[in-house]
């Protein structure tokens, strides 16, 4: 089994089961060798100021039960019912499969996997509002 290999610039910051690690000042590389383990980059991470758009906020949610500031059992049905909403607006057949995969993944508990699945969703809403009239 080889694990997740995560390989990190310069000071680079992430998040692992709750606990904010720092690399130092050369690259580094770190091998994660427990399955499911909660595991977050902060240069991706979607800050509350940032969540203003659906997607954003539906990924917002999901980061915080992956980073374990907000209960998973209590967020599942909340999320479930945004993945919802957004296919209602997404209907195309990959906008549909990631949504599916985030719901598959979010009924699994894996949460990482949900929140990768919904960002993909995220170029296609900035198109989607860039094409809105102001």
């Amino acid at each position: 089994m080889s694990g997740l290999v995560l390989k990190l610039a310069p000071k680079e910051r992430v998040l692992i089961n709750g606990a904010v690690i720092e690399n130092g000042d050369r690259r580094g590389r770190l091998s994660i060798m427990t399955p499911d383990a909660n595991i977050l980059r902060l240069r991706d991470a979607i800050h509350p100021e940032e969540a203003t758009t659906p997607v954003r906020r539906v990924c917002y949610a999901a980061q915080l039960v992956l980073s374990g500031d907000s209960d998973p059992e209590q967020a599942r049905m909340s999320l479930l019912r945004r993945i919802e909403e957004l296919s209602q607006v997404f209907t195309d057949p990959d906008s549909r499969k990631a949504l599916a995969q985030a719901t598959e993944a979010l009924v699994a508990d894996h949460p990482y996997k949900c929140l990768k699945a919904l960002r993909t969703l995220l170029p296609r809403e900035d198109r989607i509002l860039a094409l809105r009239p102001q």
